[in-house]
């Protein structure tokens, strides 16, 4: 069997070996802009901006990042859904050399706080809605202003008089921001600042352009460290395997969170990159999702398979013409076949699966668009990018396809390491390989296969959950004595969250409590869905809750 036996797949058309341009990712808005000042760059909820006023929008914001002091390889935080600003933001950030750090906005206090002690933000670039959590942990961390933006920023007449209303409405929520030092407004500096373009010297293998958070089983998240080459490599890669659409010839519809790294290559990234327009949509919402498909035409379309089966369950799908669509890569979590064939039946275009990491910028493996592809897989590496199943029992190589072991990669998109913590980067790579914490296999023809997860990170509808953040959580609780976490099969996200309690004697709490004490330090999505007590949890000889004993015992019951 050769080394890389998946190359003998790869059509004529995707090279196996790619020329990077050794531009910081930055740049990329400079050239769209310089290419197509007058095409649309970003559609959101009816208002346009060009590439021409999007560049001009980031030099703005960029030079008001060096007025408040911000210097190169400062981190700068941004807590908004996919808007206008929040392209803006990316690139401005880029543009002062500074370092982009997501937060993902449904966290709840706690969870801001950590992430931002922990990259030492010095701005925080917020929506609205989400300032007064945000304002009330600031005083603990670097943080020395806030740019505030509200959704009808970016909406356009009338649609921005009625938001505020229909906001309210929705959530109950009328936030009132004084305008005090540490405050400033996004509308305010777009303006009253002038737009000015500086060259910015950039390594771009070196220099950081991303710190986007993470977790693992030893606690809570880690920032993995994503360079200028990094995410350049891997759009790069995208817009290689993507090879039969041209430059400023395509729609790209942008539902997946630009906070998560994979709709941040394969949209924000690419989007920008290849000239496409970028139509956005600030949450999933299967109604508006269809509505925009049908109006707006995209033809491509990434996504996680939740947002797939969401869309396919619709009431009245024949309804809307999804027609455009040409063709979606899969990631986030497992794809069902199922799904995967309906989809395909309900738009007339591919719907293929990928893998990869928020480590590897993120994507590693997919299954080709428009030639060969195989159902259950993930696919074969990108170009550029080699891939090895490695033995539990050695940590070698194995010796024969579909043998079963950890799942190792590495390649131009694989993250420098993690932030400050150089015993856990160590750990995670062995003799260059990054080692992905995934069981799989590869079949003769090297297309790959991932069967479990090493790790007992939980991905729920797309989302990384960390079971010893949500047991920490649950251990605060007064009532609670003993708590594990773990997924659990799940029809729709894929797996869910499910708590095992033990109470204190004595305490009768329910699961009804437990809920609402977890939603008020939790983002939603990482709350447990199901709880159930138990008088005691399996354990080793030395006291260690045995995790793995409970999930197996879960699969058993849906086996």
């Amino acid at each position: 069997m050769s080394e890389k036996p998946w190359l003998i797949h790869y059509p004529k058309e995707i090279p196996a070996a790619l020329d990077y341009p050794k531009d910081p990712l930055s740049s990329f808005l400079t050239k769209a802009a310089a290419k197509y000042p007058d095409k649309t760059a970003i559609h959101f909820l009816g208002k346009e901006l060009s590439y021409k006023e999007l560049h001009e929008s980031a030099l703005k914001l960029a030079f008001y990042f060096k007025k408040l002091g911000i210097q190169k390889g400062d981190r700068i935080g941004i807590m908004l859904p996919n808007t206008p600003q929040a392209v803006i933001s990316f690139y401005a950030i880029l543009y002062t050399g500074a370092v982009v750090v997501q937060f993902n906005p449904l966290y709840k206090e706690r969870e801001i706080e950590y992430q931002l002690k922990d990259c030492g933000a010095k701005v925080m670039i917020v929506l609205d809605l989400l300032y007064p959590r945000v304002q009330k942990i600031i005083h603990h961390t670097n943080v020395q202003h806030l740019i505030v933006t509200a959704i009808k920023d970016y909406l356009p007449f009338p649609k921005n008089v009625l938001y505020p209303f229909i906001q309210k409405k929705q959530t109950g929520i009328s936030v009132s921001i004084e305008n005090r030092y540490n405050n400033h407004f996004f509308t305010s500096i777009m303006e009253e600042i002038e737009a000015k373009e500086e060259a910015l010297e950039v390594d771009i293998e070196n220099d950081l352009a991303v710190l986007q958070y993470t977790g693992g089983t030893t606690g809570f998240p880690k920032g993995v460290v994503l360079t200028h080459q990094n995410l350049v490599a891997n759009a790069s890669m995208c817009g290689a395997w993507m090879y039969k659409y041209r430059p400023g010839g395509e729609v790209i519809l942008g539902v997946i969170p630009f906070f998560h790294v994979y709709g941040m290559t394969t949209v924000m990234i690419l989007g920008v990159m290849q000239g496409y327009k970028m139509v956005l949509l600030p949450k999933f919402d299967v109604k508006t999702t269809l509505k925009t498909i049908h109006k707006q035409k995209p033809t491509i379309f990434p996504g996680a398979p939740t947002i797939y089966i969401g869309l396919l369950n619709a009431p009245r799908l024949q309804k809307y013409d999804l027609s455009s669509i040409d063709s979606c890569i899969s990631g986030s979590a497992p794809l069902p076949v199922e799904v995967q064939e309906k989809f395909e039946r309900a738009t007339g275009g591919k719907l293929v699966e990928g893998y990869g990491l928020t480590e590897t910028s993120p994507v590693t493996h997919a299954n080709f668009i428009w030639e060969k592809r195989v159902k259950g897989s993930v696919g074969v590496p990108w170009p550029d990018t080699e891939a090895v199943i490695l033995s539990l029992q050695t940590g070698k190589p194995v010796d024969q396809p579909g043998e079963r072991g950890e799942i190792a990669v590495r390649g131009p998109q694989v993250m420098k390491g993690y932030w400050n913590r150089p015993e856990e980067t160590e750990q995670c790579f062995q003799d260059g390989w990054l080692l992905t914490g995934d069981i799989g296999y590869m079949d003769e023809d090297g297309f790959f296969y991932v069967v479990d997860r090493k790790k007992d990170m939980i991905i729920a509808g797309g989302f990384n959950i960390y079971p010893r953040e949500v047991e920490e959580v649950l251990y605060e609780h007064e009532d609670v004595q003993e708590a594990v976490v773990a997924g659990v099969p799940d029809p729709y996200r894929g797996e869910t969250v499910k708590a095992f309690i033990v109470l204190k004697e004595g305490r009768h709490t329910a699961a009804e409590e437990l809920d609402k004490y977890c939603r008020t330090h939790l983002a939603a999505f990482k709350v447990p869905r199901i709880y159930e007590f138990r008088d005691e949890l399996p354990k080793t000889a030395v006291g260690k809750i045995l995790r793995r004993v409970l999930i197996e015992e879960e699969k058993q019951k849906t086996d």
